[in-house]
C-alpha cells in the first residue's frame, strides 16, 4: 500500500466522517468519491478548496515523468457576487461563459490547440466567487496581460438583473498561469 493510501486509512480510522457538503462540492468537480474522501481526510476536513487543491496537486505529482509538452489547462468562471442572481441564473451565466470562451478559442490556431489539450485532459472547470464588476474587470486585465484568453458575459436583462450587467468572467489557460489570476479566490458554494 502506498504511503498516501496508508495515511488516509490511518486518518479514516481516527475520524471516518467527512463533511458531506464538502464531499458533494468535490464530486461536482468530477473528483471520484473515494479520492474526494481521502483528500478531505488528509486535509483535516477544513474545506472543499483545500481538499481540491490537495487532490489536483497529488495528480500532478503522480506523473513526474511526463513530458514538458504535457501542460494542463483549466477553464475558470468568476461569478460576480455583487449581483443578486439565483442558482439557476448563475448556472446559465456560467454556461454562456463556457460556450463564449470555447467559441473564441476555436477561432485561432494557437488557442484552438489549447482548447483541444484542455478537452483531452478532462476539460477541467472551476467556478469561483468574484467580489464585484470592478473585480471581474481587474481580473480580466490581469489575465489579458498574461496572454490568457477571456470572455466576459454581459446579461441581456430579460430576467433577474439589468441589461449589460457583467455576470461571469471566463478565463482559460495553463493551470499555473490561471492560478496567478484566480488562485486565491474562493470556490462558489
Amino acid at each position: 500500500m502506498d504511503t498516501c493510501k496508508q495515511e488516509a486509512a490511518d486518518v479514516a480510522q481516527e475520524d471516518p466522517e467527512v463533511n458531506a457538503q464538502y464531499l458533494q462540492q468535490l464530486k461536482d468537480l468530477d473528483i471520484p468519491e473515494d479520492e474526494a474522501k481521502k483528500a478531505l481526510i488528509l486535509t483535516g476536513n477544513v474545506s472543499a478548496e483545500e481538499a481540491a487543491i490537495f487532490y489536483f496537486d497529488s495528480l500532478e505529482n503522480q506523473n513526474p515523468d511526463t513530458d514538458d509538452d504535457d501542460t494542463y489547462f483549466k477553464m475558470v468562471f468568476v461569478v460576480n457576487m455583487e449581483l443578486s442572481m439565483g442558482v439557476g441564473k448563475i448556472a446559465a451565466q456560467v454556461g454562456h461563459g463556457a460556450v463564449g470562451l470555447y467559441q473564441l478559442l476555436l477561432k485561432d490556431s494557437k488557442t484552438k490547440e489549447m482548447a483541444e489539450k484542455w478537452d483531452e485532459y478532462g476539460a477541467k472547470k472551476i467556478v469561483i466567487q468574484g467580489a464585484s464588476t470592478s473585480h471581474l474587470l481587474e481580473l480580466q486585465a490581469l489575465a489579458l496581460s498574461l496572454d490568457l484568453p477571456t470572455y466576459l458575459v454581459q446579461d441581456a436583462g430579460r430576467t433577474q438583473i439589468s441589461a449589460g450587467s457583467r455576470t461571469v468572467l471566463a478565463i482559460m489557460g495553463e493551470e499555473e498561469m490561471v492560478n496567478k489570476v484566480t488562485g486565491k479566490l474562493k470556490l462558489l458554494n
